[in-house]
């Protein structure tokens, strides 16, 4: 090994260090013009490079999530004693939390939250459109804890709740899948309760054109009726723009529609600009019907798309206005 890095350097004229380093290996493995073989290994790598990225960016937010679930097991660790004489053990574990998501949102989208006076100080049922992932809520619940020390909790499908680890993270988040009752129960003891009418459907199957897909559902909009209180319409700007589906594919959707599974690939995790937009509440009417909510929310969640999102979402134009000085007005 001495002898080749001494013939590198020696000599009347010297050699580069990459000249130098092929000139090494070749020396080690005894192959010869092993620059050619790395100069085709580095051009595929240069190739599957954007591939490499747009699919592997997603794990980092899979990371952050256990990297989650792994700090509230050490908290409960170093907390067992404390919890039998604390009405809330997790307060400091959800503040240290909602710091590091909001963190993530601030450096990677320079997240942005308009319209927090539009949520009421009591109860209120959020509604929002439902992204490829629902990483734009976690932003939005992570502020709002920052900002007003509010909890929001979240109606998530039956398949949430079978992810291995995510038990611990969704309980102390008060993350449901329902029925209506429970619903109900947690906007009547007082707190705010976010609902994606659209679902794993819209979130898989909805495109950069924002279309909603919610169906004739009407459910969330009994629960207001229910429960008494105003629903909030909310919206991201550039939502679609983060994280995309491959959810065109025919085949894809025919096999979701059968067992009802997530298994669309999806890709993405660029650091496009994201606002969250709070709409005004829909007050509770006693009068109203639930289709006749329902069908007031979709209205107020589409005027916000048409308001804040140009149409078709462009992946480029969304990283663009990061760089955009003047703040998007509410």
């Amino acid at each position: 090994m001495t002898g080749g890095n001494e013939s590198c350097t020696g000599g009347p004229t010297s050699m580069s260090y990459l000249t130098c380093l092929t000139y090494i290996l070749e020396e080690w493995t005894g192959v010869e013009d092993i620059g050619d073989y790395l100069s085709y290994a580095f051009y595929i790598l240069w190739v599957l490079f954007p591939l490499v990225v747009v699919f592997v960016l997603p794990g980092v937010i899979v990371i952050l999530f256990y990297v989650s679930i792994l700090w509230l097991h050490i908290y409960k660790r170093k907390n067992e004693i404390k919890e039998a004489y604390s009405h809330d053990v997790w307060i400091a574990a959800r503040e240290m939390l909602a710091a590091i998501w909001d963190g993530h949102g601030r450096i990677w989208h320079g997240y942005e939250l308009h319209g927090v006076e539009n949520i009421p100080q009591g109860p209120g049922l959020v509604v929002f459109y439902h992204g490829a992932t629902p990483v734009d809520y976690i932003y939005f619940t992570a502020r709002l804890h920052i900002m007003q020390k509010r909890r929001c909790s979240v109606v998530a499908d039956h398949f949430v709740f079978r992810v291995p680890g995510f038990r611990i993270l969704l309980d102390v988040f008060g993350v449901i899948h329902g029925p209506k009752e429970a619903c109900v129960r947690t906007l009547e003891q007082g707190h705010l309760l976010a609902i994606a009418p659209g679902g794993v459907r819209e979130a898989l199957f909805s495109d950069e054109t924002y279309n909603i897909l919610w169906s004739d559902r009407k459910g969330f909009a009994q629960v207001a009726i229910d429960a008494k209180v105003p629903i909030i319409p909310m919206f991201t700007q550039n939502v679609r723009e983060g994280f995309r589906t491959l959810g065109g594919i025919k085949i894809l959707r025919s096999l979701y529609e059968r067992t009802r599974l997530p298994i669309v690939p999806l890709y993405g995790g660029f650091p496009v600009k994201l606002r969250t937009f709070i709409g005004e509440p829909i007050p509770y009417e006693p009068n109203m019907t639930a289709e006749e909510l329902a069908t007031k929310t979709k209205a107020a969640v589409q005027a916000l798309i048409d308001k804040h999102q140009k149409i078709p979402g462009n992946i480029f134009r969304a990283l663009m206005e990061r760089f955009q000085t003047q703040k998007k007005d509410d």
